[in-house]
């Protein structure tokens, strides 16, 4: 009998959104998990109640359990990108957020682009960016917590300038972490549990 894979990794992108971008992260995705990767593309989601008018922002948080609820029955991760600008209550804002130990994290092309600092558009930078906070709220919904690494990609950005520092890969104790979750919950359902 032939198990489904647990380990896989659907990337959802929200419109408005540059879907080119988002296809950019299919490969990088694939080669740092180690793990397939799918792309939705029938998106139709409603985020109006994710909408704060009062920040003209969108809260991540809620935008999280809309995809919660849409990807429920989905077996592996959920990575919503999208191209609003995102805040979180305690925050001014967000480059994107991740349920810790969970199945869906949300990522903002927003802040990652030098057009919203006054600059013009450096894309090479925005996908480099894009991948780098990506991987960092796919790595907490594998249950990585921050890094002290300051080069590691789950090192915390709180701006763009600490995304530039960061690589897009994970430092050797975070790596060991990730592929411990992984192989031991791939580990557990193959034991039955």
């Amino acid at each position: 009998m032939t198990s489904p894979k647990l380990n896989k990794i659907l990337i959802v992108p929200i419109y408005p959104v540059d879907f080119s971008l988002v296809l950019t992260l299919v490969p990088s995705i694939r080669e740092i998990f180690k793990c397939d990767v799918i792309l939705d593309n029938t998106n139709h989601l409603n985020l109006s109640s994710a909408y704060d008018s009062s920040r003209y922002q969108f809260n991540s948080t809620k935008i999280i359990s809309i995809l919660s609820e849409k990807f429920n029955n989905f077996n592996g991760k959920v990575l919503g990108v999208i191209s609003v600008d995102l805040f979180i209550p305690v925050l001014t804002y967000v480059f994107g957020e991740a349920q810790l130990g969970g199945k869906i994290s949300v990522v903002s092309t927003f802040r990652l682009n030098e057009i919203a600092y006054g600059f013009q558009e450096n894309r090479k930078l925005t996908e480099e960016r894009l991948l780098k906070e990506a991987v960092h709220e796919l790595g907490h919904n594998f249950g990585l917590l921050h890094c002290e690494n300051y080069l590691c990609v789950m090192h915390p950005s709180t701006s763009v300038e600490e995304v530039d520092i960061k690589s897009p890969y994970f430092c050797n104790d975070c790596y060991e972490k990730l592929f411990w979750q992984i192989s031991s919950k791939f580990n557990d359902y193959h034991d039955g549990k």
